[in-house]
């Protein structure tokens, strides 16, 4: 599509990328790896970004439990020839299959991030000064 400039991604990369997140996920939770960290793991795929090729898949992963994510990462990058050749009956209608990359999902130390920002003193004194300033406006009308 020669009009698109970074406008996100399209419905198509969207509706793969949750398929794909689908069949990743189910893998995950059924298959056994060769690695004893992953099959003692409760791995969620919290997320799968489709490249405009459709040809990689980018899963977003975080792990139930453990604060350091990274060792799980590289061992399901090192088993993703696995996992892909696990999720093609899911995806066999798709004309070629993805190659997966896993990353760290770093959205909920992001939220957690803001939340504290928002629950700080700093940040409750400066809404409690609008709030008073908005009475203040409220009164005078």
């Amino acid at each position: 599509m020669a009009g698109r400039k970074d406008s996100g991604p399209t419905n198509r990369q969207l509706g793969i990328g949750e398929k794909v997140r689908h069949a990743v996920t189910e893998v995950l939770a059924r298959e056994s790896f060769s690695e004893p960290l992953l099959d003692r793991a409760v791995i969620s795929v919290t997320e799968v970004r489709m490249s405009t090729d459709l040809k990689l898949a980018t899963a977003f992963v975080t792990v139930l439990g453990q604060a350091d994510v990274e060792p799980y990462v590289e061992a399901l990058n090192r088993h993703s020839k696995f996992v892909r050749g696990r999720i093609t009956p899911a995806l066999r209608t798709m004309k070629y299959m993805p190659d997966i990359r896993f990353k760290t999902d770093t959205s909920f130390d992001n939220y957690a991030r803001i939340d504290a920002l928002l629950r700080s003193p700093e940040v409750a004194r400066d809404l409690d000064e609008t709030r008073e300033k908005d009475d203040d406006h409220d009164l005078d009308r």
